[in-house]
């Protein structure tokens, strides 16, 4: 799943462009013209469908829908269609947390242990509120194979809870830095602890219906009206419905939206003040860097995203310039899309678009073979979320030919999971995924010797566990 996320990344302006209080998309010439030429480069190699939205102060610039919202039933996006706006959503649960903290119902400094039991003694103690908040807990990731495997219900918050307790931290806390949605979804019930109330009721009380967001969901996506189903494009090419990808909505993504609902939210995050005041928004530290270096013209992205969905809101503090993407389509193109629009603002001219990394590599692979697939795998794989790791990409191809129907390709898997395993050796999951073959092949001792092997870099992983008792009983 993807994962990332806000980003409050800072990207500075490649040229001056002009002052504050000047309008500035109105002085870009054929902005129009030159934003359709790109969406259709994309629309021509089929990687793009969705909303564009461009605007200053608030104001609509640019607003157009492409494509189809459900290719099936020949249904079009418009731009009024409801996309899954991923971990743009833990900008929702940074608000309460800032709001709490400001009324005195939360600190930075409280300990995890305040309001969550059952962690080992030294985490409880160590992590803070303020380091989940800012991704330097130490606690990482939880979308392992082993997460896709539980039920829709097993997904829910609360039910994650014991798996999180089991978690070991990546780092000491407060030492390093790393992308986390566990911590999101330890700051949601920590803020039930602190509110007495369901985490989704204290968002809608505190954002979505004081801002007015009419068309912002916070529920299951099959009860969202107008939804865009999400396309994933497989590693032969096919686009495939994402609808089989069953997540309930939670602190760290899964909320659906439309582009304007989401314009308003991040100039009211941003700008307003009908979510926090400047004090409230000031403690935390990222806000005071920003508008410390607003001048500089940088954008800052919040996006979001996993396969088949893809959102990303820019915004130029120093213009008031918002660009906002949504695509029901895999990642990164919604914020390839954004990027060559900031490009187009700033006069110059956006690169042109890519095919997916798990794309180029698997017709590499089959192309040309192994070997070239290992001497250029940085290459191959640079149009790839810099959030998730690229373990990911053969993993993905690797499943795709173990259980395909040519049992002939179970070796084609193989080969393709021993490649994983020289480039990733520390990774456990992809000795993990090479026994998986191995077993599927009928080589119990390899499989066993490989499954026993992911178990020495992480003895906890539930997979390897069940395969290990399994082949030895």
């Amino acid at each position: 799943m993807k994962k990332l996320i806000i980003l409050l990344l800072f990207i500075p302006l490649i040229q001056p462009i002009m002052a504050q209080d000047t309008p500035v998309l109105s002085k870009v010439s054929d902005l129009e013209q030159k934003i359709d030429a790109l969406v259709k480069q994309y629309q021509d190699l089929d990687l793009f469908a969705g909303v564009v939205l461009v605007s200053e102060r608030g104001t609509p610039f640019y607003h157009k829908a492409f494509g189809y919202a459900d290719r099936e039933n020949k249904r079009k996006n418009t731009i009024d269609t409801k996309f899954d706006i991923g971990s743009m959503n833990k900008a929702f649960t940074k608000v309460v947390v800032l709001q709490l903290v400001k009324e005195g119902k939360l600190s930075f400094d409280d300990p995890l242990g305040k309001y969550l039991d059952g962690f080992d003694a030294d985490i409880a103690r160590k992590v803070t509120v303020g380091q989940l908040l800012d991704h330097t807990s130490g606690f990482g990731d939880y979308h392992d194979p082993t997460y896709f495997d539980r039920s829709y219900e097993e997904k829910d918050m609360h039910q994650l809870l014991p798996l999180f307790r089991k978690l070991p931290l990546m780092f000491e806390p407060g030492t390093e830095q790393a992308y986390s949605n566990a911590g999101y979804v330890l700051l949601g019930l920590i803020i039930e602890k602190a509110t007495g109330k369901d985490y989704f009721e204290v968002v809608r009380e505190r954002a979505v219906d004081k801002l007015g967001l009419k068309n912002t969901y916070l529920t299951e996506k099959y009860r969202t009206p107008e939804r865009a189903i999400g396309y994933t494009r497989t590693m032969r090419g096919e686009l495939e419905a994402n609808d089989y990808f069953q997540d309930p909505p939670k602190p760290d993504g899964g909320f659906y939206s439309t582009t304007l609902d989401m314009l308003r939210f991040f100039r009211a995050y941003h700008y307003g003040e009908e979510l926090w005041d400047e004090a409230t928004r000031s403690l935390d530290p990222m806000f005071t860097f920003l508008q410390e270096h607003k001048d500089s013209g940088g954008a800052i992205p919040h996006a979001g995203g996993f396969s088949g969905a893809n959102t990303v809101h820019y915004e130029i503090l120093r213009d008031q310039v918002s660009i906002d993407v949504f695509a029901n389509r895999d990642e990164l193109v919604a914020e390839d899309v954004g990027t060559g629009i900031l490009a187009i603002i700033r006069g110059k001219e956006p690169e042109k678009p890519a095919q997916p990394a798990h794309l180029l590599i698997y017709r590499s692979y089959r192309d040309k073979g192994i070997d070239y697939v290992r001497d250029h795998f940085e290459e191959l794989s640079t149009n790839w979320h810099p959030a998730d790791p690229k373990d990911m990409i053969l993993n993905m191809i690797g499943y795709n030919l173990m259980y395909s129907d040519d049992p002939a390709e179970v070796d084609q898997a193989i080969e393709v999971l021993t490649l994983n395993t020289e480039l990733f050796p520390e990774v456990a999951n992809v000795w993990d995924s090479l026994g998986e073959a191995w077993l599927r092949k009928g080589d119990k001792t390899k499989a066993l010797r490989y499954y026993k092997k992911a178990l020495a870099i992480r003895p906890d992983l539930p997979s390897a566990l069940e395969a290990v008792k399994g082949l030895e009983d």
